[in-house]
């Protein structure tokens, strides 16, 4: 059974048992290589490309592969998913994409040369980027609720220690 474009993607993106320094090189140009794509995305962002896949790799001048890897990382940003698991080369995929999710899921990646491309500031103004900055942080941090103290007066009101009341 041949393997799916997006599983010949992920053994090589994510190979366990290749070289350290050939994974960092690998990942190096490949994260250039999805700037140059977002810079070109972000300059029209309300235009949807539409192609099959080896289109869409001819008109940002990528292999297959390298394509699949960059439909692998927007999907969860896309107005509507493509279907990533199952695509060919003749699959026709969509690169519209939520402005705003997309923006957040870069910031959640840490993806620091995405998030602070030119390329925002022309769609949302400098407030707005550090509101959906400050969201998608607040979203993910965990916060501990203050433990009560056996001593401090209980919190259900009945003016009793904590720990002769719901403490016990």
């Amino acid at each position: 059974m041949s393997r799916t474009l997006l599983e010949q993607w992920r053994n090589i993106a994510y190979d366990e048992n290749a070289d350290r320094g050939q994974l960092q090189k690998f990942w190096g140009s490949y994260f250039q290589i999805e700037k140059e794509i977002y810079e070109q995305l972000l300059a029209n962002p309300d235009e949807e490309v539409k192609g099959t896949v080896k289109e869409l790799a001819e008109k940002y001048g990528q292999e297959v592969l390298t394509m699949v890897g960059f439909l692998d990382g927007i999907d969860e940003s896309l107005k509507e998913q493509n279907p990533i698991e199952t695509m060919d080369e003749d699959t026709v995929v969509s690169l519209a994409f939520d402005k705003e999710r997309l923006y957040k899921n870069m910031v959640a990646a840490k993806a620091d040369w995405l998030y602070e491309l030119p390329q925002w500031r022309e769609i949302y103004s400098e407030e707005e980027l550090k509101k959906f900055y400050k969201e998608q942080k607040e979203s993910t941090t965990i916060r501990k609720e203050k433990k009560i103290g056996r001593n401090e007066p209980c919190p259900c009101g009945s003016g009793k220690k904590y720990k002769k009341c719901c403490g016990k």
